[in-house]
């Protein structure tokens, strides 16, 4: 059973900080193993100091990726910060703590012509093919990610069902224009998704309950098995593709920021980086000269 103080700062996670539940889940855990590492030494975590957190993270090092080191760190700034705020601790021994340098990777990026023949890929004369139809095609003509997706309510569809409230990241809300073939593939859904089952969810299971991310995935990697993608497609990656296209079609970089709910716009501009990639393997496919003779 967890310490009192962990306890605490979950309830906060949950109910003040509204983070998703991944984030409460990698929270608690990396303080868990902090908790465990300390006791080894008979403290607890309100009475770690600097240089413990610091033997906590290294001892980590070298298993551990930079990103979910980074993590870490800052499931430990975050505890520390919460204990100071309420009065627990003076002052953070987390506060001056080196952050792990990060590998800046560039986003998973599908193909026009393969995100096409992957969301026409799904059945069209089924109610699980229709709701797998729709689940595609908000994924990438709203840029929406797959937990945004699966907590999606029929109270949430507004305007017309031509636009869909969403919950992003911190449990802030946007709301989401839906394009002509998003809304074509929705009404089609929704004309036939009484035979899935009546609950508030928008996206069913076939017993009625609310569709999981795992299972919106594992739909999307038998589809584009089915249709010959060139490579592995996971959800997130139809979210990267909807930016990078946009980006290629001359759209506005803020206005892709506002459509995919980012709090700055530095997360947006990494796909810039994809889109110039993008036009150099255009250059190198089109080229006369840029091939060897």
């Amino acid at each position: 059973m967890d310490p009192p103080e962990l306890r605490e700062f979950a309830d906060h996670l949950a109910r003040i900080a509204r983070a998703s539940p991944h984030t409460q889940r990698a929270y608690l855990s990396d303080l868990r193993q902090l908790a465990a590492w300390l006791a080894e030494s008979g403290k607890s975590l309100d009475g770690a100091d600097r240089d413990d957190l610091r033997g906590f993270l290294a001892a980590r090092f070298g298993a551990n990726q930079p990103a979910t080191l980074a993590r870490k760190q800052a499931s430990v700034r975050a505890y520390y910060e919460h204990r100071v705020r309420m009065g627990h601790l003076p002052d953070s021994p987390a506060r001056r703590l080196i952050s792990p340098r990060r590998r800046h990777t560039l986003p998973n990026v599908v193909s026009v012509d393969d995100v096409f023949a992957l969301l026409d890929t799904p059945s069209a004369r089924t109610a699980a093919g229709l709701r797998d139809r729709c689940a595609l095609e908000m994924l990438y003509d709203a840029g929406l990610r797959v937990s945004e997706l699966v907590g999606v309510d029929l109270t949430d569809l507004i305007d017309g069902a031509t636009a869909v409230r969403v919950r992003g990241k911190g449990g802030k809300e946007r709301v989401v224009p839906l394009v002509a073939k998003a809304r074509t593939a929705l009404q089609a859904w929704l004309a036939r998704r009484h035979e899935m089952g009546t609950g508030p969810a928008l996206f069913m299971n076939r017993r009625g309950g609310r569709l999981t991310t795992r299972s919106v995935a594992r739909h999307l990697a038998r589809y584009a098995l089915i249709c010959g993608t060139q490579r592995h497609v996971h959800p997130h990656a139809l979210r990267h593709s909807f930016a990078t296209h946009l980006l290629d079609m001359g759209a506005d970089l803020r206005g892709i920021q506002e459509l995919l709910g980012h709090a700055s716009l530095s997360t947006t501009q990494r796909y810039t980086h994809v889109s110039s990639e993008h036009l150099v393997q255009i250059y190198e496919d089109a080229h006369p000269r840029a091939k060897g003779s």
